[in-house]
């Protein structure tokens, strides 16, 4: 965990990140490589996760959950991601359907769905992005029409992690495509029921274990009281979500980045060349120094938007700024990681290669790096100056 989050952890955030850290080097890194290999979704780590209240991180401690604050997410989203930000993404997504419905007014979803969910007796999943709408969450195409004591939904849901197992979706659709993203809503939409079909989980490189994938929708019943979110709010709701999930995007690039820099200089510490250890050649050096600084500028920005969300304050440029930090320099020092160390840094028992492949998804994840680029561009505003100046 990076020196900024710790100093901000109480006593008891401590334990559970090292209960979490503890789950992290005995379920996870030995494992990673061979789920991917295996190209496979891990349910049986989610289930071990459960077991460690994983999954109800931030879920109310009246409900059962820990009731942790966001900046304990953040930690253990970077540390978690150190052996594998693939497993890390699909847990915290899980866990998240779990806090969302601990809000809900709801009874039947707080004291029957929070429970199961935290027990890993049922998986859920959110639903925004569609085949056809990734980054323009407004143009979704999914429609839900109003039928006697519910809603009818239909449409194709695409690029849904965890939606290879979940059992309940949290999905976006719209009521009225003329009305754009005020006709929004949201929707329990539960895969046991009629009218919902589950695509096959997508080949995806270096991140199976996310569980990526799609559903379609056809007249799919929704009663009246698993509408979470009327058009008009719903939308508001999701990308407030949405910008604590860039802040946890960069978190889990700050941990793929800080494995890749120690593998590194283990490695530039114990071969040697030219008579001397590779890390002492000014070369190689300088090389991982500037991935260190970039490390700890990625830190920074993730810490400062993740307080502000804790704090509940704006944080919508300075997710943007982070995420947008991340999705530039990760790849790119991942890379020059690898680099340092040679053929050696590929090889599968060492996490630099998938790394690298999750690093490129998470450029596209919760937004891409050129719609923060947008995000930022929108929020420039320049300086006032009086008339004749």
């Amino acid at each position: 965990m990076s020196e900024f989050l710790s100093a901000m952890l109480d006593q008891r955030e401590r334990e559970i990140f090292d209960r979490a850290r503890r789950f992290s080097e005995e379920i996870v890194r030995p494992n990673a490589a061979r789920w991917e290999r295996e190209r496979r979704m891990p349910v049986e780590a989610l289930e071990a996760a459960a077991r460690e209240g994983l999954l109800g991180l931030e879920v109310p401690a009246a409900l059962g959950g820990l009731g942790a604050r966001y900046l304990l997410k953040l930690a253990i989203a970077e540390e978690m991601s150190r052996a594998d930000m693939a497993f890390a993404f699909s847990m915290i997504n899980t866990h998240n359907v779990a806090a969302k419905l601990a809000q809900s007014a709801v009874s039947r979803h707080r004291e029957d769905l929070v429970p199961a969910l935290m027990k890993a007796e049922i998986f859920g999943a959110t639903a925004l992005s569609e085949p056809g709408a990734g980054s323009d969450f407004a143009a979704i195409g999914t429609m839900a029409r109003k039928a006697e004591g519910g809603w009818l939904l239909s449409g194709e849901k695409g690029w849904i992690t965890n939606a290879a197992v979940a059992d309940i979706f949290i999905t976006y659709a719209q009521t009225d495509a003329s009305a754009g993203w005020r006709g929004i809503a949201c929707f329990l939409v539960d895969a046991r029921r009629p009218g919902f079909a589950r695509k096959p989980a997508y080949a995806l490189m270096g991140g199976h274990a996310i569980g990526a994938g799609g559903f379609a929708l056809e007249d799919y019943f929704v009663p009246d009281d698993d509408l979470l979110a009327g058009p008009g709010t719903a939308f508001k709701l999701a990308m407030q979500s949405v910008n604590g999930a860039r802040v946890y995007v960069a978190a889990m690039c700050a941990g793929m980045l800080a494995a890749s820099l120690e593998a590194a200089l283990d490695y530039g510490a114990r071969r040697h060349a030219f008579g001397k250890p590779l890390v002492e050649h000014q070369g190689l050096r300088w090389s991982l120094a500037d991935v260190a600084t970039d490390l700890e500028a990625l830190r920074a920005l993730t810490r400062d938007a993740g307080r502000l969300i804790d704090e509940g304050r704006d944080a919508v440029m300075a997710a943007a700024h982070a995420k947008n930090f991340a999705g530039r320099v990760t790849v790119p020092r991942i890379a020059d990681c690898i680099q340092a160390m040679g053929a050696a840094g590929l090889r599968e028992e060492l996490p630099l290669g998938r790394h690298l492949a999750s690093a490129k998804i998470a450029a596209f994840t919760d937004g891409s790096t050129e719609m923060m680029l947008e995000r930022i561009g929108a929020g420039l505003r320049a300086p006032h100056t009086s008339s004749g100046r």
